[in-house]
């Protein structure tokens, strides 16, 4: 039913409309004064760094460079904002420090996709050194998902009043972020062009659902995090690559294939990895 003139329209109103309006409804109404935990946030900060610096060097294994990009965001994005705030919510009834959470890491997911993306971009080779620092520069300061983020952030801070007309609005649109960005995704999606992405596709969902939570988790416990903090780890280290990790790249210039792949694959199996994480950090009487 869906072109590919019209997957492309649908990728870029979820770029620069539904998923911003996600983002914001979910920190608007985030009281960051009264949850602030610096160390939370940086741990989530570091723990974000050291997974794309993981990433980073499987991607280097990978021989078409134009494909590191997808493979290095693909490896380490999780659905933090789409999953993050309801997943917590629905074992402890709020989501304080889910929110604060995306606050510290969905920008750094977002800045670091567009360098990413941009600098192993297919066109990049039209492109001299300035010319692609400066691209890049742009991409992240008008990158919509940053900007809903800033001013989710902001107007928390300031503690504006959201009107119910634009609350309800905003959530309206928010609400059709994930399901969109999935349609996209599918119709977008071309078995024939999978087939020698395979490989590098279950090295990516091992990272994304296993080996970030088998090493950060524990560090985390170490740490001291426990309960609501500990299961927005999880989110963050262990869910499924976003949805949103195919319209970034389809926006920068990128097949998309890998990535694609990666978010169907990963969302298929975490039902069952964060099942187990769950179980496991349950059992250890760590949540």
């Amino acid at each position: 039913m869906l072109d590919d003139h019209t997957t492309a329209k649908l990728n870029k109103f979820t770029f620069t409309a539904t998923l911003p309006a996600l983002l914001f409804e979910d920190l608007s109404s985030a009281d960051f004064r009264a949850v602030w935990d610096t160390k939370f946030v940086l741990f989530c900060i570091c723990a974000t760094l050291l997974s794309v610096f993981a990433a980073s060097l499987y991607s280097m294994l990978h021989k078409d460079k134009a494909e590191r990009g997808e493979i290095i965001q693909a490896s380490y994005r999780s659905s933090a904002a789409v999953l993050g705030i309801a997943f917590v919510k629905n074992i402890y009834g709020e989501a304080a420090m889910a929110a604060l959470m995306i606050a510290g890491t969905v920008p750094l997911y977002n800045i670091i996709a567009v360098t990413a993306l941009s600098v192993y971009s297919p066109k990049r080779k039209n492109k001299n050194g300035k010319k692609l620092f400066l691209d890049t520069l742009k991409g992240i300061v008008t990158n919509p998902i940053i900007i809903g983020i800033a001013i989710g952030i902001a107007w928390s801070l300031l503690r504006i009043p959201q009107p119910v007309i634009i609350a309800k609005s905003v959530s309206y649109l928010g609400s059709m972020a994930t399901p969109l960005s999935l349609i996209a995704l599918g119709a977008s999606f071309k078995t024939s062009e999978v087939k020698n992405k395979v490989k590098v596709t279950l090295g990516i969902c091992f990272m994304k659902l296993v080996f970030f939570c088998a090493v950060f988790l524990p560090i985390a416990i170490r740490i001291g995090f426990r309960d609501e903090k500990l299961i927005a780890i999880l989110v963050m280290l262990g869910s499924a690559t976003t949805g949103s990790c195919f319209v970034m790249a389809k926006n920068f210039g990128h097949k998309g294939t890998i990535t694609a792949f990666a978010v169907m694959l990963t969302t298929l199996c975490s039902a069952f990895t964060l099942t187990f994480w769950l179980f496991i950090l349950k059992t250890l009487n760590y949540i």
